[in-house]
């Protein structure tokens, strides 16, 4: 659902959220109540990174970014990749990235 879907409109939802929809969108919000996670979500806008590069970057251990990244992924906000034994991850898709960009852009108004 978007504001461009039928069944939304500024003033809110035509209908009410049925409990198990309500209960996907607070997990994927929960997905961004740790600062590790959205620092690596941050970290992908860039593009695919490996769990090394991911680590270096948030300044976290490489088994604590695998386990976020873990954590990521069964909320499908990012896809895993292997090669060889390292393993490469990127955003699902563009609404993880709009999603993102939309709450920085709150945190960040006025």
């Amino acid at each position: 659902m978007c504001w461009g879907d039928p069944a939304v409109t500024r003033a809110g939802l035509h209908a009410p959220l049925s409990e198990h929809v309500a209960a996907q969108l607070a997990e994927l919000f929960r997905a961004f109540s740790d600062a590790n996670r959205v620092r690596l979500i941050a970290a992908l806008l860039a593009g695919e990174r490996s769990v090394m590069d991911l680590a270096d970057e948030v300044g976290i251990s490489e088994s604590a970014t695998s386990h976020h990244m873990r954590g990521l992924r069964l909320m499908q906000l990012v896809r895993a990749r292997k090669e060889g034994r390292q393993v490469f991850y990127r955003l699902d898709d563009d609404h993880v990235a709009a999603l993102f960009t939309q709450g920085l852009s709150h945190v960040q108004h006025g």
